[in-house]
């Protein structure tokens, strides 16, 4: 997989960046200004190398994509982006039918596929769609990193502490386990409580439930 550079992460209020790749000039030239007048930033590229070499901000954005391009192909470029950008939904374009192409692409988790000539209108939804769907996710990950920086200020006690808690253990019981007074697991409890920034225990488990993942089951 070739690496994307990135520039630092900036907040997902920022003005959405929509990617064109298409090697055909006439198609970069008409999205420019339809993209520009919608308020987004258009950055545009005449072949899928290019793209990948060019430094991408963290903000809301989408890829427009020709699925028949020079070299790196549209899909070979879907399969290298899957898993490392997975804030950027692609909307495949394409100068012809092409049904097996269409599948796979969809399979792999492209938001659209549109066939040329489009019209501007059903591009322009996609795009809005698209841009949303990247600007929820970025507030996901912004609340999962913000929700790691908490947890990463525990001590070691303190964590202990918390698993214990979210796995609804007693004070007296967290208190045996550890060899310590109950007075202590409760300073401890509300350290965790502050750092957290947790309303409740039920909020607490819903934080521990997001630091860890979804379990093999839910995958």
């Amino acid at each position: 997989m070739i690496a994307r550079p990135l520039t630092a992460p900036v907040t997902a209020t920022a003005t959405p960046v929509v990617y064109v790749v298409d090697d055909d000039i006439s198609v970069r030239e008409s999205l420019e200004p339809l993209i520009r007048f919608a308020d987004w930033q258009p950055q545009l590229f005449a072949c899928a190398q290019t793209f990948l070499a060019h430094p991408r901000e963290v903000v809301p954005s989408c890829l427009v994509l020709d699925i028949n391009l020079p070299g790196l192909n549209g899909l070979d470029l879907q399969a290298n982006l899957t898993g490392a950008q997975p804030t950027m939904p692609i909307i495949f374009i394409t100068g012809y039918g092409d049904i097996p192409g269409t599948v796979r692409a969809m399979k792999a988790g492209a938001l659209e596929f549109l066939t040329k000539p489009f019209d501007a209108d059903i591009l322009l939804a996609a795009i809005s769609a698209a841009l949303e769907k990247s600007r929820s996710a970025l507030e996901r990950e912004d609340h999962l990193h913000d929700l790691r920086m908490r947890h990463a200020s525990l001590t070691p006690r303190e964590r202990e502490i918390m698993n214990r808690v979210v796995a609804g253990c007693m004070n007296k019981v967290i208190a045996a386990d550890l060899d310590i007074s109950e007075i202590t697991v409760k300073a401890h409890r509300g350290k965790v409580t502050r750092k957290m920034k947790a309303r409740s225990v039920a909020e607490l488990v819903r934080m521990a439930s997001q630091l860890t993942g979804p379990t093999a089951d839910e995958q």
